[in-house]
């Protein structure tokens, strides 16, 4: 299996271990149940029709209508009432300034690890989980579903998502809180490097939908103290545009605009009853989401 494909390697086994002890339970109430909490006894077959949508990727054939595709020429499934009580997405940011490190791991396997881990997470607790990638606009959307298989497909498609474009976290969020019809747990992993009132509008359509939002801002360590050498040259890594100056001439400055960026966000966050969560990729991922997990459940 060669490195594109080997995506098992993002879900480590004393990871996996640790986390059958755990739940992540949500706060606030979704389709009239608590995710993380609901145990649904009709699990496995359909107990009454709730709506069509149009087919996408990861969607199980079986549920096909085939009337409608010989009406439309277009396929689409049925989903039923049970299959839209629980659902969780986790949104995951692709752009180019995902694959920034420091040090011996970039920004997006810290975010791909986590992904891994919170999919296995949530179909432990037999909640559906979907996968959705984003970078200037949406690149994949992997329907939530509760069936074991599904963790593989979900794993599949981080294993073979690389980081390539711009940000535009606005747009995408947008487009995403439109396509996500139920309301559920969206859960964003990204560095959140954009624009600031784009990110804000977007994070607010989705409250605007009464989904529940949990936001893990992943960065690297040089990103929050700027402990750069004596004379470095800085390239943005999605418009190429470099510079070459003396860090510490700009140190002060840059510490001092992206502390204030980073604290209006968590301010909006708290005012929209966002849960955020700030991380950097020197801090083992899996300690991160434990200690996590660990305040969530005593906060209840």
């Amino acid at each position: 299996m060669n490195e594109k494909t080997d995506y098992l390697k993002y879900l480590k086994p004393e990871v996996v271990s640790r986390l059958k002890s755990l739940e992540l339970k949500a706060r606030l109430v979704v389709e009239g149940f608590i995710i993380g909490m609901h145990r649904s006894p009709y699990h496995g077959f359909s107990v009454e029709f709730a709506e069509h949508r149009q087919y996408m990727p990861g969607d199980p054939i079986k549920n096909i209508d085939w009337k409608v595709f010989g009406k439309t020429d277009r396929f689409y499934v049925k989903e039923f009432e049970e299959e839209t009580n629980l659902k969780c997405y986790i949104i995951l940011d692709c752009s180019a300034s995902m694959r920034y490190t420091s040090g011996a791991i970039t920004k997006f396997d810290y975010a791909r690890q986590l992904a891994a881990s919170l999919t296995y997470l949530m179909l432990k607790q037999q909640d559906a989980v979907g996968l959705l990638t984003f970078d200037e606009n949406v690149r994949s959307f992997i329907p939530a579903r509760m069936a074991r298989p599904h963790l593989n497909i979900i794993l599949s498609e981080l294993g073979n998502s690389e980081p390539s474009k711009r940000t535009d976290s606005g747009l995408a969020f947008h487009k995403l809180a439109e396509r996500i019809k139920r309301r559920g747990l969206i859960i964003i992993l990204s560095d959140f490097l954009d624009d600031y009132d784009r990110i804000i509008s977007g994070i607010k359509h989705f409250r605007h939908k009464k989904h529940e939002v949990i936001i893990f801002r992943i960065l690297d360590k040089r990103e929050t103290d700027f402990n750069f050498p004596s004379e470095a040259r800085f390239k943005d890594m999605e418009s190429s545009q470099t510079i070459l100056t003396n860090p510490y001439e700009i140190k002060e400055n840059y510490q001092k605009q992206f502390s204030t960026f980073s604290n209006k966000l968590k301010s909006e966050a708290r005012k929209g009853l966002i849960d955020f969560n700030s991380l950097t990729t020197d801090e083992p991922y899996d300690k991160a989401l434990f200690a996590y997990l660990a305040k969530r459940s005593r906060l209840g």
